[in-house]
């Protein structure tokens, strides 16, 4: 549920405790450069800078010196709210007193990201870019670095055919075909006609390209508009319309408002006088709030096209990292440092700011966002996988034929040696015995090639564009509040979707909505929690009158009618004194940008609170429902209505969050001329900084009601405030000047003056945010459970907050026993291994040994869920604790690991796909899920609050997580039996084909002569039985929607594995032999001692395996419909037709055999015998299988037939279905 570059506040239930990983620094620095944030897992993002009200980072730019910088940063935020600031009296503040002039300062994150980014130290010479600042030219004298323009193509015009055709002969079957057609181009071993030989490869590589070239031409396209997009350039002093993809780095550029910036520029100046920019990144991330960036205090007032500018700057060199940018500025002989907030990437766009001005500092392909434009990694699905093992034994199969033939052939040439020369259809030839043995097993190897079918694998790509084609239009998995569809981004994996064992989930934003909604407080000692002990009021829209009208916030927020009275009450009492600056701490402490939209009603408008963290969002609202309502931010001050009455606050400092500190703080200028520092952050760090010396009771009643509050699974947040003398806040100010001025270690140095100024802290109170659950998460989680999928949650949550949501998801239940692992030491972790996984066992073996799951009709004391922190798996990950860890696993029901980081989850999804074979999916939102969903076997990405991170590194997308149990107890099931039986089919079609040629062959002296003509070998593959096939994997369905979602035990099926495996692949086979056999001695029985020639017996033999294996898929299709029976009578029609237009054109060989063939009554009794006898065991052993020994599947289709209108499934109704072993055993 990461976020790139959260704002200032709420931490992310992301992130561990302090302790996590501080022994293995090597292995800390991985788990930094994978998460970005907050929400669902994870080691606290590198700088952040915002925290979620679970104390965690939420997001944050990072480069490689440290998880927790601050650094510098001149405001929060620079938007006049229009109407607000000139109609209102405000009142001010003036700080003479303070003995020196008031100067506003920001402590913001530095650049840091461990994954892709450098340190934060000066950048060496050599691994530097030198950029003149309006001096392209120069820039590009020494180094021309890459022009603007940008190729998201894979071909070109000249390319297209090499590297297309390079790339699809990546599959050694292609190339397999590839070597048949050229040995079939020899004179000693042309079996076919040479152009018939090449055209089954030639037709799956010209389809396959026609669709690459498709593709292509949509890129090309997109590519050229977008670089054909106009931007304004300085030239010759003036702003002149230059194409994007002229542009070059150096180069001084003015983005006007709402427009998309052309390259990634380093700021200069902005229409705001302070230099602040506001920019929507939703191209980029997906996240549509609006995020601040900043122009250097140098070079706010030079105007490009009044003065000459010039400068160098040195930064570093193009890198992956969107969050974090390290560069020297050197302007009019002053040397300064900048950061991510002082650039805006290319594709970003600029929002309420009336233009910003920059130089390029990365063009075209080396921009941020181009280099992270990649897809999502390529997997091959297990079937495929399976697949070619049976391939490899069909290969083996056809050596074998290959060799029985040439070695028959060896032996009727000795035998026949001296007859040779007599024979008149053998051609003697200049070469011995044994060169002839070996071209006949060459030619042997021609003629029997389609037993390795080249066809199934272009089939297997259109069933699986037909599949994600109704997966994506599936209506019940369409989410009308997001109005986002679902999304197939990796067609290779279809069938894998229906054997899925474990589900491995974030909680963030996957499980819950991640839309916070403000419940409760503790202020000073006080709990105001009947947000969930008693009924709410609705808040009464809040309001404030500014000429003839009125502005409210956007979102209404409940209240508690006692808090709401006593806000109202003023600071008379230091109860209403305290209540007073905690709403004033919500209220202030953030980078909220409130924008004024319109209504409907011309005298009401809204204030739309936006900012980068929907926690965020909440507290302000919060704040606003309880009188402090933030009405106007500037980069220096802020304008606060205080229960109806306008305050100005300057804004005279803030540091923000990071993964360090774990807090943020704010110092403001009040109207009573104090100054203070309000300081909100994680419970673990706050209580380190607050006097427990003040007020002690009120500290031990606020840590009880954080238990309280994280119990019931919100979201916490402690706040406090301290005020500050005069010689204070200047010593502060000195300390910050210095650091931030500093080119050396200057994050560290930022740190270390917040640290400064957050010390003997009096505490106001902490919060409680709900992030509620998703609709039908409980009844995902319960149908997944029963489908023998075990769901394993994996959170950066805190614990408590994490069960509850465990608790309220169904997921816990209150019969189930749970076992903590929350071990600081590896001895610790081994021995509460050992300890739980002692007592799983002992309980399990009073049971009886029934296995763990759901379906147990044991004691409730099997029953136990697993609950370990982030902390213990770094001593258990990686070392011989794993295995025990697996075997405790095992033995649960329910796994459920806290404070994880990015690679934590990984390493757990890792973890079982190396002790099993089992497959696995995860699921997540944001950034901070990556890891996990690339290393399991499916990856699903929740497009959600979180941007688009997790979607863009996922092979499916979906935007709730109950759309799950429809893609994987609907979608996937279908998509495995389909695929399933379409490769079954395609093994047997082609191998009846090829033991035809084989008997055959056994009639020829060994000659490898067919009497098939050679047209139709090629077409039999091609035409006369792939579309059937096609068809039927991508339409038939085994059983209806409404059954598979009431009966979730049917999804076993897939599990284990009855639709494709090695016994129905033997079975198929000793099927395949029996049935071409009848294909071939029937005809030949009823045309012994004819005078019918050997071409129309051929005919009649294609004719026959044409019908029989048309008829063979036929007797395996459950849902008819016009397009099956159109494609599986039409392929037999179509058939007819081709083998009569071939045999009536007079050049090729049979010419009108086949006429010949059907004005004979034993041809037509063949077409009906042939079928018949050859489905006799099939039909025979499918009778026996279904009626005495019925699979799940055929129950519930039998059931389905009783009652077409489904009436059948009712409540309470019952079938019995096999048992679902549980998938945590071991095997």
């Amino acid at each position: 549920m990461a976020s790139s570059n959260r704002p200032l506040l709420i931490p992310s239930p992301k992130t561990p405790s302090s302790i996590d990983f501080t022994s293995i620094p090597t292995l800390a620095e991985l788990m930094k450069s994978g998460s970005h944030g907050g929400g669902g897992g994870g080691m606290a993002a590198p700088s952040v800078s915002g925290m979620d009200s679970n104390n965690h980072p939420v997001d944050g730019s990072v480069h490689t010196e440290s998880t927790a910088r601050s650094s510098s940063r001149r405001s929060a935020g620079s938007y006049h709210s229009r109407g607000l600031a000139a109609h209102s009296s405000v009142r001010d503040v003036n700080f003479g007193d303070l003995g020196s002039r008031i100067q506003r300062h920001e402590s913001r994150r530095a650049p840091e990201f461990e994954g892709y980014g450098t340190s934060q130290k000066e950048i060496d010479d050599d691994d530097a870019r030198w950029i003149y600042i309006n001096d392209p030219v120069k820039t590009n004298q020494k180094y021309e670095f890459t022009g603007n323009s940008i190729r998201t193509s894979k071909y070109s015009f000249i390319s297209f055919i090499p590297r297309n055709l390079f790339e699809q002969f990546h599959r050694i079957a292609y190339i397999y075909f590839l070597v048949i057609a050229i040995l079939n181009q020899l004179p000693q071993l042309a079996v076919f006609g040479r152009g018939a030989s090449i055209l089954p490869l030639a037709i799956v590589l010209f389809v396959s390209a026609i669709k690459d070239a498709y593709e292509d031409l949509r890129r090309h396209r997109g590519d050229r508009i977008e670089n054909n997009r106009l931007a304004l350039v300085l030239v010759n002093g003036k702003f002149q319309e230059k194409k994007w993809k002229y542009i070059q780095v150096g180069e001084i550029i003015k983005v006007p408002s709402n427009q998309s910036l052309p390259c990634d520029i380093a700021l200069l100046s902005t229409s705001d006088p302070t230099g602040v920019a506001y920019v929507q990144t939703i191209n980029l991330d997906g996240e549509s709030n609006l995020k601040t960036r900043y122009a250097k205090q140098e070079t706010l007032m030079k105007n490009p096209e009044k003065e000459n500018i010039s400068g160098i700057i040195k930064c570093e060199k193009p890198n992956r990292n969107i969050y974090g940018f390290q560069a020297n500025m050197e302007i009019d002989g002053k040397k300064m440092s900048l950061g991510p907030s002082n650039i805006i990437l290319r594709g970003c766009e600029l929002k309420n700011t009336e233009w910003a001005i920059g130089v390029a500092v990365y063009a075209g392909q080396e921009t941020k966002a181009m280099l992270n434009s990649s897809g999502a990694p390529s997997k091959r699905s297990r079937l495929e996988t399976q697949m070619n093992r049976e391939i490899i034994l069909l290969s083996l199969f056809l050596i074998a034929l290959c060799t029985v033939v040439s070695a028959l052939f060896g032996v009727w040439l000795v035998n026949h040696k001296d007859q040779l020369n007599d024979l008149p259809y053998y051609l003697k030839e200049n070469y011995g015995v044994g060169l002839a043995i070996f071209f006949t097993f060459l030619m042997a190897v021609i003629v029997f090639q389609i037993m390795i079918p080249i066809s199934l694998y272009i089939s297997m790509e259109l069933v699986r564009v037909g599949q994600a084609y109704f997966m994506v239009e599936d209506g019940q998995m369409y989410d009308e509040a997001s109005h986002a569809r679902f999304q197939c981004r990796a067609l290779n994996i279809n069938e894998d979707l229906g054997q899925i064992k474990y589900v491995f989930s974030d909680k963030t934003g996957t499980l819950t909505e991640n839309k916070m909604e403000f419940e409760c407080a503790s202020i000073y000692g006080v709990d105001y929690s009947t947000g969930i002990s008693r009924k709410l009021s609705d808040q009464a829209s809040y309001s404030v009158r500014v000429d003839d009208q009125i502005f409210r916030p956007k979102m209404k927020v409940k209240v508690d009618t006692e808090l709401e009275v006593l806000a109202k009450g003023g600071t008379g009492t230091n109860e209403g004194e305290q209540i007073h600056n905690f709403f004033l701490a919500l209220a202030a402490c953030n980078t909220i940008v409130p924008i004024v939209t319109d209504t409907d009603d011309p005298t009401v408008k809204l204030i739309d609170y936006q900012g980068e963290s929907p926690d965020e969002q909440a507290l302000v609202y919060s704040a606003a429902a309880y009188g402090f309502m933030l009405i106007e931010r500037t980069s220096g001050h802020i304008v606060i209505d205080v229960q109806g009455e306008k305050q100005r606050f300057d804004v005279l400092g803030l540091h923000e969050f990071d993964s360090d500190r774990k807090r943020m703080s704010v110092i403001l200028g009040l109207p009573d001329k104090t100054v203070k520092v309000f300081v909100k952050g994680a419970d673990t760090t706050m209580f380190g900084v607050i006097n427990s010396s003040l007020n002690p009771d009120v500290i031990t009643a606020t840590k009880a009601h954080l238990h309280k509050y994280s119990s019931i699974g919100l979201r916490t947040l402690v706040i406090g405030v301290r005020e500050l003398n005069g010689p204070e806040f200047e010593r502060w100010q000195s300390s910050y000047e210095a650091a931030s001025t500093s080119l050396m270690g200057r994050a560290a140095k930022l740190r270390h003056v917040a640290s400064n100024i957050e010390k003997n802290i009096q505490i106001l109170g902490a919060s409680g945010i709900e992030d509620k659950l998703q609709e039908g998460v409980p009844e995902a989680i319960e149908s997944l459970r029963v489908a023998g999928i075990k769901v394993w949650v994996l959170t950066g949550d805190k614990q408590e907050t994490a069960i509850s949501i465990g608790y309220s998801s169904k997921l816990l239940t209150n019969e189930m026993k749970q076992i903590v692992i929350n071990g600081s030491s590896k001895d610790m972790c081994r021995r509460r291994l050992q300890e739980a996984l002692t007592m799983a066992r002992n309980r399990k073996a009073m049971t009886g040994g029934a296995p763990n799951n759901d379906e147990t009709s044991g004691d409730d004391l099997s029953l136990l869920a697993l609950i370990i922190d982030g902390t213990s798996l770094v001593y258990i990950l990686d070392s011989e604790l794993e295995k025990e860890l697996f075997l405790l696993a095992c033995e649960c029901t329910v796994v459920l690991c806290c404070r994880v980081a990015p690679l934590q989850k990984a390493g757990v999804v890792s973890l079982i796909k190396r002790k099993t074979d089992d497959m696995t999916l995860a699921i997540g939102d944001g950034a901070n899920d990556v890891s996990m969903i690339q290393v399991a076997d499916v990856g699903v990405g929740i497009s959600g609050q979180e941007g688009r991170q997790a979607v863009m590194a996922s092979d499916f997308a979906a935007g709730q997580f109950r759309f799950v149990v429809p893609l994987l107890l609907v979608h996937g099931h279908w998509n495995y039996q389909r695929m399933g039986n379409m490769i079954l089919y395609n093994f047997y079609r082609n191998a009846v084909w090829v033991l035809l040629l084989f008997w055959y062959t056994l009639y020829t002296a060994y000659t490898l002569t067919t009497a098939v003509t050679e047209w139709s070998s090629v077409l039999y593959s091609v035409i006369y039985t792939s579309i059937p096939t096609i068809v039927v994997g991508i339409l038939d369905k085994d059983l209806s929607r409404r059954t598979l979602l009431s009966y979730p035990q049917l999804y076993g099926a897939g599990q284990r594995e009855e639709c494709y495996n090695s016994k129905l692949f033997w079975v198929t086979m000793v099927d395949t032999v029996w049935q071409s056999a009848v294909v071939f001695f029937i005809p030949l029985a009823a045309y012994w001692k004819t005078t019918v020639d050997a071409s129309a017996l051929g005919d009649l033999w294609t004719l026959a395996a044409v019908v029989m294996v048309n008829l063979h898929l036929a007797m395996d299709v459950i849902r008819w419909n016009w397009i099956m029976h159109t494609a599986i009578w039409g392929s037999i029609v179509a058939t007819f037709i081709c083998v009569i237009a071939i045999d009536a054109i007079p050049v090729l060989p049979g010419y009108w055999a086949v006429f010949h063939a059907m004005g004979n009554s034993a041809f037509w009794l063949c077409m009906i015998g042939v079928p018949v006898v050859g489905m006799i065991p099939r039909f025979v052993v499918k009778y026996v299988s279904q009626y005495y020994c019925p699979s799940d599947i055929q129950i519930a289709r039998e059931a389905e037939k009783y009652n077409e209108d489904g009436s059948w499934i009712r409540e309470g109704s019952v079938v019995e279905m096999s048992r679902i072993s549980s998938p945590l055993l071991a095997r």
